[in-house]
């Protein structure tokens, strides 16, 4: 039977458009120091552990009349120096000109005839440093069959591990259209699931296709009426094509600093700098919070739970929603108001600690953003404002090659009319914020980043202030 698409990548696959393209990407910065580490070497580094994903050497192959759903067939024109690409930022190399690029990247969908990713090497950082630019579709990474590429790329030593798995990958020779039909029928006689899964998305294809049409003839009348679409939030508009991209670098300790006073957990303090950063962004905006006082968010977490779909990780993901408190002005509140939200979610027994998380071979947090990523399509039924993930990495360093890993920042894709996505990766010490924003919708995405820092800012003041102090000597 061949391996075909399930109705969650279905409804994937349904939600992109030029507008709403459907990829996760990670970008990694790194200090080559003596390595050598170069864009051959990671052409290397990749042609060696590839292996270990062999989707990514796959491609999509449509059936005929739609008899079956899609199905994963090797790419017999497998080209692995059209997926590895070289790139370079002009002189001096600023953060600026990398989040630049790395929007540009973002920005573009991927190749539907080829397999579903692509990978920048970007040269040209200050102080000799590069940058690894991974972009995979979030169907590709299901944390079932496939984890994302970036997992298997890093060792926990400079020298490059010798994992011991033998490569002789030759390309299965795929079937011409006839033989395609036919291996479509012969599912479908054979599995029942099949079938069903098949009438389903048809159905749901020529909904989609209906809901599309009309939504168009109502867009056309309330633009000869002069009206506009109708968005009621900030956080709530119409995409354009391309994005923004915000990264912003914090210290791990001030957060266990601010649990150490005020209780709740890192992912608790996380949450509560978003929240404060998301109200000063509103706050600075001409529309301020405009009778907004909650954000509401959906929060993937890894749980323990064999009703859910199973993953090669160890562990589920499962949608927790929340509401961002942003029209309080109290940031120990919010935080409290945070953690309360979360407690039912801990005291279930089923949530799985960031210890053991980021205790996962390889670099996890990459296909755990990406899992996230495909929780946030299908929940969109259920409706939420903005996505956020937060996945503990390691807390020590990681190496491509013998190049360390300085920071890693996740890139989420952007849902239908949702302009903002938020993903957090802790690792060695820093916890790692990468914000994509719609070009049009968030043009001031920067003042957002800043309005995070100082979010952090004012919850390191109240921990600072609630901290006992010591009696002072007596004067003599």
């Amino acid at each position: 039977m061949s391996d075909r698409l399930r109705p969650r990548d279905l409804a994937i696959l349904a939600a992109e458009s030029p507008t709403t393209p459907m990829h996760n990407a990670t970008v990694e910065i790194f200090d080559p120091g003596d390595s050598g580490f170069d864009h051959d070497r990671l052409v290397e580094l990749i042609a060696d552990r590839i292996a270990f994903v062999p989707r990514y050497r796959q491609r999509l192959q449509v059936v005929p009349a739609r008899l079956a759903n899609p199905a994963w067939v090797d790419d017999e024109n497998f080209d692995l120096g059209y997926h590895v690409r070289r790139s370079a930022l002009p002189r001096p190399g600023t953060m600026d000109q990398l989040r630049e690029l790395v929007a540009r990247i973002a920005s573009r969908p991927l190749d539907r005839t080829r397999p579903l990713w692509e990978c920048y090497f970007v040269e040209g950082l200050a102080d000799g440093r590069v940058a690894l630019l991974t972009k995979s579709h979030a169907i590709l990474v299901d944390g079932r069959e496939t984890v994302d590429i970036g997992q298997v790329l890093l060792d926990t030593s400079p020298d490059r591990s010798t994992l011991g798995h033998d490569d002789d990958w030759r390309p299965r020779r795929r079937p011409g259209p006839l033989g395609v039909a036919l291996n479509a029928l012969t599912d479908t006689m054979e599995s029942p699931r099949t079938l069903w899964s098949t009438t389903r998305a048809n159905a749901e294809a020529v909904g989609r296709q209906a809901t599309a049409s009309g939504s168009r003839v109502a867009e056309v009348a309330n633009a000869l009426a002069g009206r506009g679409p109708v968005h009621s939030t900030p956080v709530h508009r119409r995409l354009s094509q391309q994005r923004r991209f915000v990264t912003v670098r914090t210290q791990l300790s001030d957060y266990r600093a601010i649990r150490e006073v005020h209780g709740g957990t890192v992912n608790d303090v996380i949450l509560a700098t978003i929240t404060g950063g998301l109200r000063g962004w509103l706050m600075a905006r001409a529309e301020s919070m405009s009778g907004l006082k909650a954000i509401k968010a959906i929060v993937p977490m890894s749980v323990i739970d064999d009703e859910l779909e199973p993953t090669s990780l160890g562990s589920q993901v499962t949608g927790h929603q929340v509401y961002l408190p942003v029209s309080e002005p109290s940031p120990v509140v919010r935080l409290h108001q945070v953690s309360y939200d979360f407690k039912a979610h801990r005291d279930n027994g089923r949530n799985v600690s960031a210890r053991r998380l980021s205790g996962i071979a390889g670099f996890a947090p990459t296909t755990f953003h990406a899992l996230g990523a495909r929780l946030a399509a299908t929940e969109l039924r259920h409706g939420f404002h903005v996505s956020i993930t937060n996945v503990p990495g390691p807390q020590f360093p990681l190496y491509a090659d013998g190049a360390r890993m300085l920071e890693s920042y996740p890139v989420h894709p952007l849902m239908p009319d949702h302009p903002l996505a938020f993903g957090v990766t802790s690792y060695d010490g820093g916890v790692f914020y990468g914000i994509t924003a719609d070009r049009d919708a968030v043009p001031d995405a920067d003042t957002l980043g800043q309005c995070v820092l100082e979010a952090l800012e004012e919850l390191k003041d109240s921990a600072s202030d609630s901290r006992p102090r010591a009696p002072r000597g007596r004067k003599k």
